[in-house]
């Protein structure tokens, strides 16, 4: 999203006119940037590029470009099965798409985007690619090592951002918890993170993928005393076997991650943990996914999700592992870990009845309103379903009294309007 977005300001200066994931068919030139991490992903990447080569056959389109990480990995094979498509352009080619659709290469102030957000809320990308080997991950084969943006230009991008109304930053990364080693010699998440909540019109700031082996302590810290950062983390364990670990390549084991748990919830009270699992990797017996199942029990994460094991060509898995699991029982391991969840979230849920938290409000939603809080983030995460008979205004904040719950979601009415 946020490298469609700099692409779209760049395409904005040079003239054109842009939609995003729009119906409106009067655009000429198709632009569709693409994800090539796992085999869902792939499909819906290339179901999208099929979808408009036919267009592009009927006439209704004049050009068709496909770019980013399904473009990079399989540009040849795409080439020769997709004729339509009149290039393909990888991750780090926004000048070659600038020159493709004729557009000259202006100068643009730096960190200029053209948001696709709600206004009020805007991904912050703080670096790009990885240098961890994951035994089951492409990025590092699509991305490339880690390299970290400087601090002074992503102040300068969140500066940007807030003159344009932007309140809420989602910090973003292939591996959040490695920032600055390139550039500083040592990871400075930390720093980036106090600097960023200096901006003028940022009130929440939101960390996500971040990696667990070796995680910062000053980190720890931050979110426990910084109060524009949200008592929210987005921390993706992957699994919880010693053995399974191992095989992932993980540099972390079942006692390390405990511990960094516990030192979280002890030292930052009131914490949402968002987690996401991969089952049916090699090395995933029966016993090793009862002990995922125990895990999930104990821990109670806030927010979870669930990825089924798909064998990236050139990962070290494919070359060293025989993917021995079919698909079926890969996603009966996903269910039943997602049914043992929302047993969970419900129960989470329900705790915050009678409780008043502070809602960012985000849209209107039927004959109510949708909003969000600390713990919670767009797109991935539950809401508060908000009913009042005020007129409510998105990207402000309110105290909403929580009178309902679900697994998924939060019902409330408006108590105090806070900003």
């Amino acid at each position: 999203m946020v490298d469609s977005e700099k692409l779209m300001a760049r395409l904005r200066y040079g003239g054109y006119t842009l939609l995003h994931d729009s119906n409106d068919t009067s655009a000429k030139i198709v632009i569709i940037n693409t994800c090539g991490f796992i085999a869902g992903a792939k499909e819906e990447s290339v179901n999208t590029i099929l979808e408009f080569a036919e267009a592009k056959r009927r006439g209704d389109i004049e050009q068709l470009f496909v770019m980013g990480c399904l473009s990079e990995r399989y540009k040849d094979d795409l080439r020769k099965e997709i004729e339509e498509v009149d290039d393909f352009f990888g991750v780090s080619s926004i000048d070659d798409i600038l020159t493709a659709v004729g557009v000259p290469h202006v100068q643009v102030p730096r960190g200029e985007r053209l948001l696709t957000t709600p206004k009020h809320y805007a991904y912050l990308k703080i670096s790009e690619g990885c240098s961890r080997r994951c035994s089951y991950c492409a990025i590092p084969l699509i991305r490339g090592k880690h390299v970290s943006t400087p601090v002074e230009a992503l102040v300068s991008e969140a500066q940007l951002l807030a003159q344009q109304g932007v309140k809420e930053l989602l910090v973003v990364a292939q591996d959040a918890t490695s920032y600055g080693v390139d550039l500083y010699g040592k990871r400075c998440l930390a720093a980036l993170l106090a600097a960023l909540s200096e901006v003028d019109g940022i009130e929440w700031i939101r960390l996500h993928y971040a990696y667990p082996a070796h995680f910062p302590d000053d980190v720890i810290e931050a979110l426990r005393n910084n109060s524009k950062l949200c008592k929210y983390l987005d921390i993706p364990l992957q699994h919880v076997s010693d053995a399974v670990l191992k095989n992932m390549r993980r540099g972390i084991n079942r006692r390390q991650t405990c511990e960094l748990i516990g030192k979280l919830r002890s030292r930052v009270p009131g914490v949402a943990l968002r987690t996401t699992l991969l089952v049916g990797h090699p090395g995933e017996d029966d016993a090793a996914f009862a002990e995922l199942l125990d895990f999930v029990r104990e821990v109670k994460f806030e927010r979870l999700g669930v990825f089924t094991y798909s064998e990236e060509e050139g990962t070290y898995g494919a070359r060293h592992f025989k993917d021995a699991l079919g698909q079926e029982e890969k996603q009966r391991r996903a269910d039943a870990v997602m049914k043992l969840q929302a047993g969970i979230s419900a129960s989470l849920n329900h705790a915050k009845i009678g409780k008043t938290l502070r809602v960012m409000l985000d849209r209107r939603e039927g004959s109510g309103y949708a909003g969000r809080t600390e713990f919670d983030s767009p797109e991935v995460d539950g809401e508060v379903l908000i009913a009042s008979e005020k007129p409510l205004t998105a990207g402000h904040f309110y105290s909403i009294q929580i009178t309902a719950a679900d697994e998924f979601d939060l019902y409330g009415e408006l108590k105090i309007t806070n900003s």
